[in-house]
């Protein structure tokens, strides 16, 4: 981890620990300083610069993927947010955003989780753009049961409890923003959940 006043590693991670436990970016900085004076600008710029190794999960068997998307406020603007989970043991496998929401789109965004973990069958809620994408992956497709209904529901509010944020601290002051800095953060979000995950189990 780099930083420019070279904050140690064990601070860096600290303050990331805390705000991604829900704290807002102020709240994690005032604990943080109790130990380590940083304010919640620093905890902003480390999310921007920190790099876990690899986003992967565990390798264990995957019975399926839970498909969902939602819309976000980024700033003044509204973005897609796509979501993979597998329902045994609850890990992200993928987040993607997008600015549209299409059939093109899914099949981008399934055909990139599939490089990754393999050809699973895929449970959606209906939307029209799921069932054409898996038709040309090759991918079983099937409707949520209320089982995977509630799993991905309760995934999706998590994440959207964690990113309303986003129209405060995620402004777009760039012309034509490529939203690099909310992937940066979703990065890291998925790295937090999934280690927590496997913390809990």
């Amino acid at each position: 981890m780099i930083s420019r006043n070279r904050t140690p590693s064990r601070y860096v991670y600290y303050g990331l620990h805390l705000y991604f436990s829900g704290l807002s970016l102020r709240k994690a900085s005032e604990r943080l300083s109790q130990m380590y004076k940083r304010n919640h600008v620093s905890i902003w710029n480390w999310i921007q610069k920190y790099r876990p190794q690899k986003l992967k999960a565990s390798r264990r068997r995957i019975l399926e993927y839970i498909v969902d998307e939602t819309m976000l406020k980024v700033g003044s603007e509204y973005i897609w947010l796509w979501v993979a989970i597998e329902p045994a043991n609850r890990q992200i496998l993928a987040l993607s955003i997008s600015k549209e929401r299409n059939m093109f789109v899914a099949e981008r965004y399934l055909s990139n989780l599939i490089k990754v973990h393999g050809k699973h069958p895929v449970s959606t809620d209906g939307g029209t753009w799921y069932p054409m994408a898996c038709q040309f992956l090759k991918l079983d497709h099937h409707i949520h049961s209320s089982y995977e209904k509630s799993v991905i529901e309760r995934t999706m509010q998590y994440i959207k409890d964690r990113t309303e944020s986003f129209d405060d601290y995620f402004p777009c002051r760039i012309k034509n923003c490529k939203l690099k800095h909310v992937r940066n953060w979703l990065r890291l979000f998925v790295d937090y959940h999934n280690n927590e995950i496997k913390h809990i189990k």
